[in-house]
């Protein structure tokens, strides 16, 4: 080989190298990003299906390079840092998590090995994989002393008071004995149906889904509220303290001193066996009364397990199977329309109620009508339904073979739904819209919108509320709120002397705020929060910019072609000026304040802002980076300079790692601009 060739090809592999270390990289930070959201804030941003392929990815890499694999990677570590509201708790056994598998061939080729250093009749124990919440429970002569969490696996929360109150964990066994064992504590499904539908009747937030519900609930300071939600658990093990031959003897002596043991498990011999039993095990999902993540193939022989050992992070005796992303079948049983606060018209699928990925789905948006049309989807049809993790249900596809001939081709409108005038399609544009400025969806959605927090955030003026007064005639665009008395509402249903007092309070004090609230408040199309801002910071007040023309418009910062003729139509319209007109007499603040820039520091840099922050809104950081000359966007691109990440940060991060955007917290931003 010539010395230009070896030039050559030492010039290929260091790119090769360079690309491998670039993508491990990624694929740790999203690793570690969703650890810390599952582990320690309770939350599932991203199905276990497209987890778990980060992690095959990651463990193939450095599979391939083990030189580079990193002293910190995800694949070395279990779980996620304890939280500072409990106490620590060392675990004197690390509870590992275990090595998961999406194949069948995977399955065979973990038993193959096993059977070919042990022999073909080595028995295999298979048993459900519960989704829930990893607990060691330690009992002293027979007395639950101590309850925790795994945590990182090594170190994880005191949660004994907690612990107490589930009435499936004995306080004492029927023996006297001492012993450590490991269990997973979950919320059953009705217990989660039950819990929501009371937070629903509450009109409070309802919960995402029972692991969820069951982790946040496990670590609530409110014991009492721990009994209220009726947790349950399955102990599938022994940690230390008694010494048995194999491990279905060990649950069945747990079953006989009074333990709750896993209620699915099979013994098996051979791949055909195990394979089967994971089989039936997807068959019984849907009959079960808890959530189960995937099905566990254990070697029964405790000395076999002795013998093959662990890794850092998972025993070598055992794998997890994780079945693919949940789907299932259901009616479509209408397709109707919603009228959003612009006119813009969506259409929506209604559902014979289905539960998918640990919720019941009785309905969907179809995004817009070339969606229906694209599909082909009819009422009437059988649909695929697919909701993994957190993320909205949709209709994957209609099941073309199911077709009776009864099915009915959807027919799109032609009229708005709600005031019957015609709708309109504008160019380049998928949706329809009502135009109709007095249509009562647009009046509801505008005053709703109008009140919410972003914009005016009046505190109790919710969307009963604004339907109840928009039914009195009370309402008829967002003006009217300042116009309301405490007399028109006191005697009005759902109100009392007091909450009545509260919303007139509510609504006045919000006569103070700034200009950029009341224009984003307004509803014009196409001006979001960003383009408020800098209407409201480049213009003296309101009435400067009903009379800006389109140049002046066109000009400004981030400030495009379509925003400024929306910004021209919106305030030539006559009703406009009408509420204009009926706020300044009510004394609402019409005037905007010219920004004053503190330094350039930021010049030239585009942030993206996405999750929740300490002490801080989105709003007041967007304020900090602006106030530096930097700019603010609200989507992530390659044109993005930084994405500022805090708790509970969702998509916009994960798409800033696929893009090599850097990410940065709050108090690095801190120190770019001191």
């Amino acid at each position: 080989m010539s010395e230009l060739e070896q030039m050559d090809l030492f010039a290929t592999e260091k790119n090769e190298t360079e690309e491998v270390v670039e993508e491990m990289k990624r694929l740790i930070k999203q690793i570690n990003y969703y650890n810390k959201k599952y582990y320690e804030e309770d939350i599932t941003e991203i199905s276990d299906y497209a987890y778990d392929k980060l992690t095959v990815r990651l463990r193939e890499l450095e599979a391939l390079h083990p030189e580079l694999k990193q002293k910190d990677s995800p694949t070395s570590k279990v779980g996620g840092k304890t939280k500072k509201i409990f106490s620590e708790v060392v675990h004197d056994v690390q509870m590992q998590s275990l090595q998961d598998v999406f194949s069948f061939g995977d399955v065979e080729a973990f038993v193959d090995k096993v059977c070919e250093e042990f022999g073909k009749d080595t028995e295999f124990v298979v048993e459900t994989k519960i989704d829930g919440l990893s607990v060691s429970l330690e009992y002293e002569n027979g007395v639950l002393v101590r309850g925790s969490t795994r945590g990182d696996g090594f170190v994880g929360e005191d949660v004994t008071q907690n612990i107490m109150m589930i009435k499936d964990i004995p306080h004492r066994l029927k023996s006297n004995d001492t012993v450590e064992i490991r269990g997973e504590v979950y919320l059953p499904r009705k217990e989660f149906e039950n819990i929501n539908n009371i937070l629903l009747e509450k009109g409070k937030q309802q919960l995402a889904n029972p692991r969820n519900a069951a982790a946040g609930t496990l670590r609530q300071l409110n014991s009492e509220l721990v009994k209220s939600r009726n947790l349950s658990i399955f102990v599938f093990t022994i940690l230390k303290g008694l010494n048995f031959e194999t491990d279905t003897e060990s649950l069945e002596y747990l079953k006989s001193i009074g333990v709750k043991t896993i209620e699915y498990m099979k013994k098996c011999v051979g791949k055909e066996q195990v394979l089967n039993a994971i089989r039936d095990i997807g068959a019984l999902r849907d009959d079960l009364e808890y959530d189960i993540d995937g099905a566990v193939i254990n070697v029964n022989n405790l000395s076999y397990r002795l013998e093959m050992g662990k890794t850092a992070k998972v025993p070598k005796w055992s794998v997890a199977y994780k079945y693919p992303p949940e789907r299932k079948e259901t009616k479509i049983l209408d397709i109707v329309t919603q009228v959003g606060r612009t006119g813009q018209v969506t259409p929506m699928a209604i559902l014979e109620p289905v539960r998918v990925a640990g919720s019941v789905i009785s309905k969907t948006t179809l995004h817009n009508f070339d969606y229906i049309e694209e599909k082909d989807i009819r009422i009437g049809d059988m649909a695929v339904i697919e909701k993994a993790g957190d993320v909205i249900p949709e209709v994957v596809n209609v099941v073309v073979e199911k077709r009776t001939g009864n099915e009915e081709k959807y027919v799109v409108p032609t009229v708005c739904p709600i005031c019957g005038e015609p709708l309109e399609k504008e160019e380049d544009i998928v949706a329809l819209r009502c135009t109709n400025s007095e249509c009562p969806a647009l009046t509801y959605r505008s005053i709703i919108h109008f009140a919410s927090r972003d914009c005016m955030d009046i505190s109790g003026l919710g969307e009963n509320i604004v339907e109840q007064l928009i039914d009195n005639a009370l309402l008829k665009d967002v003006a009217d709120i300042y116009y309301l008395k405490y007399e028109d509402i006191v005697n009005l249903e759902r109100f009392a002397p007091k909450s009545a007092a509260n919303l007139i309070e509510a609504i006045n004090a919000t006569k103070s705020n700034s200009l950029d609230k009341l224009i984003f408040g307004l509803g014009i199309r196409h001006v979001g929060k960003k383009a408020s801002k800098i209407l409201a910071e480049n213009f003296g007040d309101i009435y400067k910019i009903m009379e800006a023309d389109f140049e002046t418009l066109n000009s400004l910062d981030d400030f495009g072609e379509i925003m400024a003729n929306s910004v021209i139509e919106f305030f030539q319209k006559p009703e406009t000026a009408n509420i204009i007109a009926k706020l300044e007499e009510a004394g609402v603040n019409l005037k905007g304040s010219i920004s004053q820039k503190v330094s350039e520091k930021l010049k030239d840099k585009t942030f993206v802002i996405t999750g929740s922050f300490e002490g801080y809104t989105r709003n007041e950081i967007a304020e900090m980076i602006e106030k530096h000359c930097g700019k603010v966007s609200t989507s992530v691109s390659k044109k993005t300079s930084f994405l500022i990440a805090g708790e509970e940060a969702g998509s916009k991060l994960t798409k800033a790692q696929t893009l090599g955007i850097n990410i940065i917290g709050l108090e690095e931003l801190k120190n770019m601009i001191e």
